[in-house]
C-alpha cells in the first residue's frame, strides 16, 4: 500500500512542476492560429484547412506550448518563440552605465543614460548594418554574397 501511495505522491509532485499555475503567452499556438486564419484570401478555404489541421498541427502546437514553451517562459521570463519587437531591455555597458535597448523590426534603438539615442538598422536589400546618431547615418559593415563581413572603416570614430 505504501508503494502505491508513494507513486501517487510522486506523480502529483511531477504534475505540479508541469502545471505551475502559469497561463503563459501561447506564442507558438497563436502563430499557428494566425497563419491558419490568413493562409489564403478566402475565409472558407481557411476554415476547411483549419478543421483538417486542427487536431494534428494545432494539437502538437498547443501541447508543446503548454508543457515546454510556457514553462520556459514562467521560469526565465522569456518565451523563445515570442516576438521581441518593441521589447526594451536594460543593459549595462562597458563604461558601467545602463542603456535602454529597444528591439525594432529591423534593428535596435539604444538610449544612453543622458538621453542620446543611437539606432542600429539592418538593411535587407544590401545586407548591411548602419548606425544613426544625431540624424547622421553611417554604414558600419555589410555582408557579401559568400557571407563574409566587410567593415566600413572610420564609422565608429570617437565623437
Amino acid at each position: 500500500m505504501k508503494k502505491m501511495q508513494f507513486k501517487a505522491v510522486a506523480l502529483l509532485l511531477a504534475g505540479t512542476m508541469l502545471t505551475s499555475s502559469c497561463i503563459g503567452s501561447f506564442s507558438l499556438f497563436n502563430k499557428y492560429e494566425s497563419w491558419q486564419c490568413n493562409m489564403t484570401d478566402n475565409k472558407f478555404v481557411n476554415a476547411v484547412v483549419g478543421f483538417v489541421l486542427m487536431v494534428p498541427v494545432g494539437g502538437v502546437c498547443l501541447f508543446v506550448d503548454s508543457l515546454v514553451l510556457n514553462s520556459i517562459e514562467f521560469w526565465t521570463g522569456d518565451n523563445p518563440v515570442a516576438e521581441n519587437v518593441g521589447k526594451t531591455q536594460t543593459v549595462k555597458g562597458q563604461d558601467g552605465r545602463y542603456y535602454a535597448v529597444k528591439t525594432l523590426e529591423n534593428g535596435y534603438e539604444v538610449k544612453a543614460p543622458d538621453g542620446e539615442v543611437t539606432l542600429f538598422i539592418h538593411h535587407a536589400e544590401d545586407d548591411s548594418w548602419s548606425m544613426t546618431r544625431n540624424g547622421i547615418e553611417k554604414e558600419i559593415f555589410h555582408f557579401d554574397a559568400e557571407g563574409n563581413i566587410h567593415p566600413h572603416m572610420g564609422t565608429l570614430a570617437a565623437k
